[in-house]
């Protein structure tokens, strides 16, 4: 049983809130039940907004000439109800999150199931008189409850401990969104650590993108084509069909997708952009922008990801 909060309204019109560690919530676009661990602090870097020429801002490299600034947004650390995960499974990963291996393990990569980001617009908070209201191997590792306390969960040593030390693998820092014909696109990257392969350092990176139908016409993924630049002076182009193996429908009834994917360079930064190619009902075509964004890597970085070893 749980109960929508009666501040909703108030949430919803104050987009300055910010909600409290290990409140639960629903998503408001991909429908799962979620508790929230903890708040990243990030820039969204907006294609959509201009920022005046006259006017002192970050930049971003990417395509054309039009300057963007970046704004603070807050983002939140959740897990996601597993029984959840069948009815998403279509429109969202629920692995999302995914961790360099260790040296003496010999899997590349691997991956916390039931993992996500959201940003602070997509959280309807809610309460639960249940103890254990989400069902995920790690919430009561991770959290216990007090009736106390509001919301009634306090975090486990076990919890403080692994965030302290993933927290450069798990931090999220620059958000970037553009929208090309009633189709938004955001793209948040994430630095993964560096291996030694072969006598040669290779840095990894994961990146989370969400494609949004703000149109009311169904329109469906069909490729995709990348332009990865690395600072050794590289520039690699990638052309496939879909996705992930997958070429989504956007729908005014399913209008997100989103997933998660890696990438490789033997430097420590570049860059990525490119556009995805989408189908319209009566089978023409047209492109839409991925908006760029800079893979950099953390210079301070001491050892590599620990997953769930503790």
């Amino acid at each position: 049983m749980f109960v929508v909060l009666p501040q909703i309204t108030d949430f919803l019109n104050n987009s300055a809130a910010i909600i409290c560690s290990f409140q639960l919530f629903l998503h408001s676009v991909f429908g799962y039940r979620g508790i929230v661990l903890f708040p990243w602090q990030a820039r969204l870097y907006d294609r959509d907004v201009a920022s005046p020429v006259t006017e002192k801002s970050e930049n971003v490299a990417g395509h054309g000439s039009k300057e963007v600034k970046g704004k603070t947004h807050t983002y939140y650390q959740v897990l996601i109800d597993a029984r959840d995960c069948p009815h998403i499974s279509q429109r969202s990963q629920t692995e999302a999150v995914t961790f360099l291996a260790n040296h003496d393990d010999s899997r590349a990569l691997y991956a916390i199931p039931g993992l996500d980001y959201v940003s602070h617009e997509d959280i309807l908070p809610y309460s639960s008189t249940d103890q254990v209201p989400i069902q995920h191997e790690l919430f009561e590792r991770f959290l216990m409850y007090d009736q106390t306390k509001v919301p009634p969960f306090v975090a486990r040593d076990t919890l403080c401990a692994w965030q302290e030390k993933n927290h450069p693998w798990l931090e999220l820092s620059d958000v970037h969104r553009e929208t090309t014909e009633n189709i938004r696109v955001t793209v948040i990257p994430f630095y993964m650590g560096m291996r030694e392969a072969q006598n040669s350092h290779v840095y990894w990176w994961r990146y989370c993108i969400r494609l949004e139908n703000l149109d009311s016409e169904v329109v469906q993924l069909r490729e995709r084509h990348w332009r990865i630049f690395s600072l050794s002076g590289t520039l690699e182009t990638v052309r496939g069909r879909g996705v992930v193996g997958r070429e989504p429908v956007l729908s005014k009834e399913q209008p997100a997708f989103q997933y998660s994917s890696h990438v490789s360079l033997q430097a420590s930064s570049g860059h990525m952009w490119g556009t995805f190619r989408f189908e319209r009902p009566d089978g023409s075509h047209f492109d839409v922008r991925i908006p760029p964004f800079s893979l950099e890597s953390n210079k301070d970085e001491k050892t590599p990801p620990s997953g769930l070893h503790w």
